[in-house]
């Protein structure tokens, strides 16, 4: 949707830890009504305050004996988010400002999902139509609407939620269909920081990071931003992510960029053949010179496009865009030099092929499937590694054709 008018648009999702007590609710209240009197509109998505939804999550199962089905334990858990928005409206009101929420109960609900209880998927056309017919007239009065994240509604009325990362995916669905400027995430944090402080000392900032290597992180285990959320980021809108301890939302952080690619797709990743460069022997890991070596060597001589290591072995695909004798007789003087390695092989003429797609990682059983439907073609892999949302794989050269044609029918099927 475009911009309307020239009236600042922002989208707003304040985390549980930034609701905890009510010191920090009335600060990030504050905060929201501070950037409205600057003409500023905006609309504000909350998380259950503090650790609520751990605490309901408990109780229920335990009262439950683990039997609830997953539809109740739904509009259950809803009741933190549902609280948070009653609260989080009724203060910005008493502070002076027009305010209304909005309830999955309620007609004007703006995010219906699919029947996915646990995790459930936005069906972003019923979301884009409900949010400029319900929210958007909203905001153009003038009323801060409050919205509560993390949950959804069916479309036959029942509720939902949308798993890890479910405010943040709520904000980027408003984002999209309200055209806005800017979404501001506000949590605990700095900012996306380059470690995380509850395992590294010292970490730092990031000013800026495009959502393409942020999802790396994400799918890594780092407690960022979730990676399903991600991939409903919109394109041409940033995120910023700031610290509620500031209790202003013009205040610098990290400003995430970019867009992912959504859907499952393969491509050939390297216009030449690659070869792969295998050395075995006994403890390679542990002496990190001779990969050091290895990789030094592949670099000067070719471009490396992957490395593959374990104990006792290292595989190392490179290019053959040139020739690679050289680099071939250089891996070998220092395989003959080190005692941790005892031969080396190469394989040459192979297809480096990639596929990538935001939740590939949570396509179970999408390797196997990919590995088999080759296996029947008569296709052998030779190099397999995960990284990410992404498998990059190696197999003969002059089957690429068929293969990425296999592959590509192998994503499809496993939708």
């Amino acid at each position: 949707m475009e911009k309307t008018g020239n009236c600042k648009t922002i989208i707003v999702k304040f985390g549980g830890s930034s609701l905890a007590d009510h010191e920090k609710l009335l600060r990030a209240v504050v905060a929201v009504m501070n950037e409205s009197k600057k003409g500023t509109r905006i609309a504000v998505v909350v998380s259950a305050m503090g650790k609520t939804t751990d605490v309901l999550m408990t109780t229920a199962k335990n009262a439950s004996n683990g039997k609830l089905e997953k539809k109740d334990l739904d509009d259950i858990l809803s009741m933190g988010e549902r609280t948070s928005i009653r609260i989080f409206s009724a203060a910005l009101k008493t502070n002076g400002a027009e305010s209304c929420y909005f309830d999955p109960i309620d007609s004007n609900w703006p995010i219906i999902t699919d029947s996915a209880f646990q995790n459930a998927n936005p069906i972003l056309k019923d979301c884009e139509k409900n949010i400029r017919e319900c929210v958007l007239p909203v905001m153009n009065k003038g009323v801060i609407p409050v919205v509560a994240g993390f949950i959804g509604k069916t479309t036959d009325g029942k509720i939902t939620t949308l798993g890890r990362g479910g405010s943040d995916t709520t904000a980027f669905v408003l984002a999209e269909a309200l055209g806005a400027n800017e979404i501001v995430l506000v949590t605990d944090a700095d900012g996306i920081m380059s470690g995380d402080p509850k395992i590294v000392s010292d970490p730092e900032r990031l000013k800026e990071i495009d959502v393409n290597t942020l999802v790396g992180l994400a799918d890594s285990g780092a407690k960022f931003i979730h990676s399903k959320a991600l991939k409903y980021k919109p394109k041409n809108i940033n995120i910023r992510v700031i610290n509620h301890a500031h209790g202003n939302l013009t205040k610098e952080g990290t400003l995430i960029t970019g867009a992912l690619a959504t859907e499952l797709d393969a491509e050939i990743a390297h216009p030449f053949p690659v070869a792969e460069i295998t050395v075995v022997g006994n403890g390679i890991s542990a002496n990190p010179q001779i990969v050091q070596e290895m990789v030094e060597k592949a670099k000067l001589h070719s471009m490396l496009l992957g490395l593959s290591m374990s104990t006792n072995s290292i595989i190392l695909y490179v290019s053959q865009e040139k020739n690679l004798d050289t680099l071939f007789n250089n891996i070998h003087e220092i395989t003959k030099n080190n005692k941790e390695t005892i031969a080396m092989a190469v394989k040459k003429d192979l297809v480096f092929i990639k596929t990538s797609g935001v939740g590939l990682e949570e396509t179970h059983g999408i390797i196997g499937k990919i590995s088999e439907d080759l296996r029947l073609n008569g296709i052998n892999i030779s190099g397999i590694l995960t990284i990410t949302s992404s498998i990059l794989l190696f197999v003969d050269w002059n089957e690429r054709e068929k293969a990425l044609k296999l592959i590509k029918n192998s994503l499809r099927s496993a939708k």
